[in-house]
């Protein structure tokens, strides 16, 4: 028989924090997070659900001298049972989270095989991980941001990561898939260095690209550019497209 899905509510308060660690594990569930439509004194806010007869999910917060840790968690791997096979690639539960925009975070998102969705439109981030054992990732960078160091994987869904208009300084970009297609979306502006492969199926790479080697790419200008990114582009088996938006 089916676990019925419940619902927690999260809410952390902002305090004296500046700047955050925030990592979140999703369980087996989808993730998404997001910006909080108004700060005020309220570092995180979202729903949390997991399934009945499980544990409740958990959250913590540390705070020091302007720095905050906030860590939100599922121990649960319990399923619900029977799912339609289109439902191999989601998770049976769903987290949505709003971070306020006004604190300079590092974020880690996690889930073991449901979908991850980032919409960092907006927000202060400097550093970004996010990984799924099966799921589809996507990854919306927010405009302005600089020296941007940001891993998007997963074991078999596609990828999608665009970065913001007006990216500055030294960036790098990891975005791997095991089995699906890879697509990352560079502003026109920025130059990049690109090392792009497939296991079986096509790089397909903008033309403003020239190449340089049997897997390397790059802006003609890359060596000499102020802002840049670096990016590592693979999947095992599905297509690796790089895009001018």
């Amino acid at each position: 028989m089916a676990k019925k899905v419940l619902t927690h509510d999260l809410s952390e308060p902002l305090g004296n924090a500046t700047s955050a660690k925030v990592d979140v594990h999703a369980g087996t569930g989808n993730l998404t997070i997001d910006r909080l439509s108004t700060g005020g004194q309220v570092l995180a806010t979202g729903t949390l659900q997991y399934l009945e007869n499980t544990v409740v999910p958990t959250s913590s917060l540390d705070a020091s001298n302007g720095q905050a840790t906030l860590t939100i968690r599922s121990t649960s791997t319990a399923r619900r049972g029977f799912r339609f096979p289109w439902e191999a690639c989601n998770g049976e539960t769903n987290w949505q989270i709003h971070l306020n925009p006004a604190v300079a975070s590092d974020l880690t998102a996690r889930s073991g095989g449901g979908n991850v969705r980032l919409d960092l439109t907006g927000m202060r981030i400097a550093q970004v991980w996010a990984d799924t054992g099966g799921g589809n990732v996507e990854v919306v960078l927010p405009d302005n941001a600089a020296n941007l160091c940001v891993t998007a994987r997963t074991g078999g869904g596609g990828v999608t990561v665009e970065i913001g208009q007006g990216t500055r300084g030294a960036n790098t970009l990891e975005a791997r898939s095991g089995a699906g297609n890879v697509v990352v979306r560079v502003p026109a502006g920025l130059a990049a260095r690109i090392h792009a492969t497939s296991g079986m199926g096509k790089v397909i790479m903008d033309p403003r690209f020239s190449q340089i080697d049997r897997e390397t790419y790059a802006s003609p200008n890359y060596d000499s550019a102020s802002d840049k990114v670096e990016m590592t582009v693979t999947s095992g088996a599905g297509n690796v497209s790089i895009n001018t938006k």
